[in-house]
Formats: C-alpha cells, structure tokens, sequence
C-alpha cells in the first residue's frame, strides 16, 4: 500500500471494536492478481479505504474467480442480501440492458471524455437512479478494467470499414455480431475460455479486446495485426446491497461511496499508464499496430454506431440512446477543452 493511498485512506474516524465490526462479501471476476486483474487491483484499494475511512467498522472480504457464483447468481445475490459485486456488461445485461447505451462504438475520444461520461454524465445519473429504482441495489462507479478495445486478427492491417469485408471475427454478444455485420464481417460468440483456440485454428480471424486481455489470453501469439481504434470503454460495475447500505450510518455511506470513487481513480491512473507497455509487448511480440486517423475514426464511427445502435433499440426505450450520445458529446467537448 503506497503512501498516498495511506493518506488518503487516513480521512476516516476512530478504531471500531470487534463488537462493532461489520463484514461484507465483495465478488468479482478474474484472478486474485494485482498486476494481471485491474478489478482485483481495484478491489484490494476499495477494501483498504474502507476499512480506514471506518476506522475499521466495514471489513470487506474479497472473493475473486467468481468464487461466489457466475454472474447472473452474483446479481442476484446483490439485490436479495448483503454483497458487494462487480458485474460486467454480460452480468447487467438481464436486469438492466440500458447499461448498453453507454458502450456505443467509437462513443468516446479520450480517457478523460469516458471519466466525464461515468461521473458528470446526465446518461449516468440517470442511469444509476433508474437502476437502484429497479434493482434495489446501489450502483456506485464504472470501474474501468483495460483501457480501450482494439481490434485484432491474423490476416490483413485494418485502417477502414472496408477491412473488415469476408472477415471472421469472434464476438462477446450479439452487440458485437451487429458491429461486424455492419462492417461486412461476420461475428459469432465465443466463451472467453475458446478464444485462442478458435483463433489459432481459423475458426474466427480476429476478435476485440484491451491489450490487457490479449496478453492475458496469449492472443498476439495467434493475431497478426491490431488497431487502435477507441472502439468501447472496458469498464466494470461497482454494485451494493440497498437494504444493508442504507441500514449503516450516514458517515459510513458516505465513506463507501468516497473509497469507491477514489479506489477507481487510483485504478485509472494504473491502467491507463499501462497501456502503452502492454502496446510496446505487442510489437516486440511480432504485432504490427495501426493508429487511426482522425477522419478514419469518423468512418469507423458513421458505419458502426448506427448498426450497434439499431440493434439497442430493440431492447430498450430510444430514449436511454440519445441521453447516452448526448451525454458522449458534451464529454468529448470538456475532455477536448480540459475542463
């Protein structure tokens, strides 16, 4: 534990008593690994700023590989009880598909343009009303995982839509599906658990990820070329019990929410300083990686977000869509300005 995040963990009250202590179950995805997990990473800070902004009266427990349950037990375990869970896209997508208006394509420009979104954001406040509404649970902090996702595949540099044309890529939903389609190419899901395979042997040409992920998943050992293109934001979601976080003092509310803001900045600063590591490995790995220009994004962006889009509005109310572009462009403005 840095300094720093001593200091800033050092704000909290008086050592609480054994009798005072109060334990909470807190689940998530991935290895118990700081350097290869950046929810571990995020979890293990949370859990620290907790316990010192309490003076020691939350002790969060952590349970990382979903040792608690895939996601959709988990989600329930955090509506029906005491818990704390970190849920992806996949785990929020059955009690909250509008989460999915804010992981548009190309939506964001900048690191800082998503920071805007998920904090300042109209999509995002509203969102977080709409889902502790339905839910009963909290939705505290989009905690961002790897960076932004690049495509990858084994065949050809993709500078344009164009590339992608006879191209077969493996998906994670069918949001994905409709993005390849769009462009030409055809997508098919594929567990995480297949992915190399399915590359290796031909089965898909490419797929999309953060360079984290395809590092972790030895993926450049079977991809060819990735480009940079911003496509989607790779966060996660900092969910919490209603019932048992309102039953708790006023301070110690308070005292959550700051430790989850303030462990996902400190998460933020580490993955974003990573990412041109993880790019410089990909080269000197055999990867030959593309930059898009501005006007190639444009196009990226023209083709893409109308398909991704098309295929949202049949799941949720159009209204939850243009909040989010809205929201996206006004935090692209104060990003580009530095406000």
């Amino acid at each position: 534990m840095t300094a720093a995040l001593v200091s800033v963990g050092m704000l909290g009250g008086n050592t609480a008593t054994a009798q005072d202590t109060t334990t909470i179950k807190m689940s998530y995805n991935g290895p118990p690994k700081v350097e290869k997990n950046a929810v571990h990473r995020f979890a293990t800070n949370f859990k620290e700023l907790v316990d010192l902004r309490t003076g020691g009266a939350i002790q969060v427990e952590l349970y990382p590989n979903s040792q608690l349950g895939k996601e959709a037990a988990r989600m329930e375990q955090v509506m029906s009880g005491p818990m704390i869970n970190v849920a992806s896209l996949a785990g929020m997508q059955s009690v909250f598909p509008e989460i999915f208006a804010g992981n548009a394509p190309f939506m964001f420009k900048s690191f800082e343009a998503a920071h805007h979104f998920y904090e300042n954001g109209k999509y995002w406040q509203q969102a977080t009303k709409a889902f502790h509404e339905r839910t009963g649970a909290y939705l505290l902090e989009a905690v961002e995982e790897g960076g932004f996702l690049a495509f990858t595949n084994s065949q050809r540099p993709i500078r344009s839509p164009e590339d992608f044309k006879g191209l077969k890529f493996r998906a994670m939903d069918q949001s994905q599906v409709a993005l390849y389609k769009a462009f030409g190419a055809s997508g098919t899901p594929i567990p995480w658990t297949e992915v190399y395979t399915a590359l290796k042997t031909g089965v898909a040409d490419g797929q999309m990820n953060p360079p984290m992920y395809i590092i972790i998943g030895s993926l450049h050992e079977v991809q060819k070329y990735m480009t940079m293109a911003n496509i989607q934001y790779s966060m996660q979601f900092l969910l919490v019990n209603g019932s048992w976080m309102d039953q708790l003092p006023k301070a110690h509310q308070k005292a959550i929410r700051q430790a989850a803001h303030d462990a996902n900045v400190i998460n933020r600063i580490w993955v974003e300083a990573k990412v041109q590591e993880r790019v410089s490995f990909l080269k000197s790995e055999g990867m030959q990686v593309y930059y898009p220009t501005e006007k190639e994004m444009e196009a990226f962006r023209e083709q893409g977000q109308p398909a991704y889009n098309e295929w949202l509005a049949e799941k949720i109310d159009q209204k939850w869509i243009d909040m989010a572009k809205k929201s996206a462009a006004k935090a692209n403005e104060m990003a580009a300005s530095g406000s």
